[in-house]
């Protein structure tokens, strides 16, 4: 879209009209482009909108399907959005509106483009309405579940074998948990909302212009266009900026920094602070019969590891060997 739009801007200050007759076919080749750029945000935004609704809500053989049909999935925008602009070029053409070539027609723009974009905004939003209810549902289950075993368990605990001799315990704390599910949530209200903002005013001055036959002001039309070519920077500010990727950022812009580098680490990795103090004592004991070891050991110790992505309290355990009654 940004090759398309400077193609034509360069044509207009080098003197050159783009909607003249001699330009028809460069003016018919960049408001298709340009049409196929637009739109295709629209099925990019839905797409994923759609993706995210089946895999999080649950729909076990649709999600195992969408993650086995990513190909498809990412050439399904750039199929429907060549589709819809060649019908475009086809039925109405494309004519100078200014600053590119597009539909010359507010009636035609308002019709083929912004009715149908502020459906796919109206079915995001009820789709990832419903899904912060479900995911908000399923997570005070959870903590009901939770509360409800915590006079036999007093805290939430997952643990993994690392070996035979190490145990890693998991507390996962409920207010990471709710943070978490708060940042989703925001995120998700977020994608439709700021889509909603950047066609706003371009919807109003289409109306505008579809009632009223007279052009807006000159600083709305400025102001509209920067809204179109600025829907790819906000795209990319709303699904690329995260935790993860500012501090893979971090790490290429400054490697040579020992702060940010831990930093980094931390963010990605474990940062793990463990002071142990270990004392054991061992005693044998054999009698005629039989030979047992009874093996008496104690530790001590204080950790401090915090998993910085998934909010989790690591903490390293050594095996614990008690003396058994029943061998004396």
């Amino acid at each position: 879209m940004a090759l398309n739009f400077l193609s034509s801007t360069a044509m207009n200050i080098n003197g050159k009209e783009i909607g003249a007759p001699e330009h028809q076919t460069f003016c018919s080749f960049n408001g298709f482009m340009t049409q196929v750029f637009v739109i295709q945000t629209d099925y990019w935004v839905l797409t994923i909108a759609m993706c995210t609704y089946v895999i999080l809500a649950g729909y076990k053989s649709l999600s195992s399907w969408v993650q086995d049909q990513r190909i498809f999935l990412s050439c399904l925008p750039w199929v429907l959005s060549l589709l819809w602009a060649g019908i475009g070029l086809k039925l109405a053409g494309y004519g100078d509106i200014g600053a590119w070539c597009w539909f010359t027609s507010d009636e035609v723009r308002l019709l083929a483009n912004f009715v149908p974009r502020w459906v796919i905004i109206i079915t995001i939003l009820s789709m990832y309405a419903r899904l912060y209810f479900i995911l908000r549902k399923s997570h005070k289950s959870f903590i009901s579940l939770g509360n409800s075993n915590s006079t036999s368990e007093p805290s939430r605990e997952r643990t993994i074998t690392r070996s035979n001799h190490d145990v890693w315990r998991y507390h996962e704390s409920d207010a990471a948990g709710r943070r978490r599910l708060q940042r989703i949530a925001r995120l998700m209200i977020m994608y439709p909302v700021v889509y909603m903002l950047v066609w706003t005013l371009p919807t109003a001055i289409r109306i505008y212009q579809t009632i009223k036959h007279t052009p807006a002001p000159f600083a709305l039309q400025t102001i509209d266009k920067a809204c179109i070519v600025s829907q790819g920077l906000v795209d990319a500010i709303i699904y690329g900026v995260n935790e993860s990727s500012l501090s893979r950022w971090r790490e290429l812009i400054f490697p040579s920094s020992d702060k940010d580098v831990t930093e980094t680490v931390s963010a990605r990795n474990i940062d793990t602070r463990v002071s142990t103090r270990v004392h054991s004592n061992a005693a044998v004991a054999s009698s005629a019969s039989s030979s047992k070891v009874i093996i008496t050991t104690s530790i001590e110790q204080e950790t401090s590891s915090i998993d910085k992505d998934d909010g989790v309290e690591l903490t390293e355990m050594r095996p614990v060997f008690r003396q058994n009654s029943g061998l004396r």
